[in-house]
Parts: C-alpha cells; structure tokens; sequence
C-alpha cells in the first residue's frame, strides 16, 4: 500500500469534518490487507463524550462492509501538527488490528510512523479478558459474532 495514497485520503477525509465547537479538523484513512482504504473524520457533538475520532469512524466503516484484516492507518489534522490517535481510538484499533501501521502527517507533508503496539504498550486486550472470564475465550467467525467456547 502506498503510503501517499493513504495519507492522502487522510487529508481528503479532514476536509469534511464536522467539528463547530473545537475547529480541530481530522482525518484518517484505514488500508485493508487488500489494498482497500475506508477513510473517516471526526464528528462533533456539543456534548463532547458523545464525539466520535476520524480513526474510529474509519475503523467502523471497514468493519460494517465485512473486512477484517488491516494493514495501515494515517492520520492528518488542522492544526498542522501530528496528530497521534487518542487512548479510546489505540484501544478499540488494538481490539481489530493489531498489527497496524500507524502514519502520522503534518502540514509541512512530514510523516512519522508507529507499530500501533509501541504506541499502546501493555495493552489490555482479549488475554486480558480471558484471565478472568472463568476460562472462556471469544471466538470471532468471519461475520464477527462473538461466541464463547470453553478452552480445550
């Protein structure tokens, strides 16, 4: 995947946001293993809890079209500055893409890049859940439904 591609419509993403309150514009852009890009902008409400970030709108998209594996996000803002995902938006993109590559823009068409492991490090996560869930680990088919089995 061509990191340009994707920063790209990082940017195209950002230019659509709805953010009346903060003014602070962002877009993100998610590449599935396949090359497909899903991109997002952060959506404003004037009760900021119920806001929701660029990279989970993105996330989301994918998700409710079937994909599962994901390769790359990036992630470009108003403020010309790098805009690193938030810890709610590293949580739920550790939950469905572990592995990702994270790519940071800022104006001056600068890029940084993170696994998203180093930037979420000691992550809580599904093994997490497992140590205390009496034994019982979700499985996820292809239609993402959630069941428990008992470990063998």
């Amino acid at each position: 995947m061509p990191l340009g591609r994707l920063t790209a419509a990082a940017t195209e993403a950002m230019n659509h946001a709805i953010a009346p309150y903060s003014q602070f514009h962002v877009g993100a852009a998610i590449a599935t293993a396949s090359g497909k890009i899903y991109s997002g902008h952060n959506i404003e409400a004037s009760s900021y809890s119920l806001t929701i970030c660029a990279e989970r709108v993105a996330l989301f998209k994918a998700l409710s079209e079937g994909e599962r594996d994901f390769s790359a996000i990036a992630i470009t803002a108003s403020s010309g500055d790098y805009c690193p995902p938030c810890g709610a938006c590293r949580q739920v993109l550790m939950d469905f893409a572990p592995n990702l590559l994270v790519v940071l823009s800022n104006a001056r068409g600068r890029q940084k890049t993170f696994s998203l492991s180093s930037l979420l490090p000691e992550s809580f996560s599904e093994k997490s859940l497992q140590k205390h869930a009496g034994g019982t680990k979700p499985r996820r088919n292809r239609s993402s439904k959630v069941t428990r089995s008992k470990k063998a």
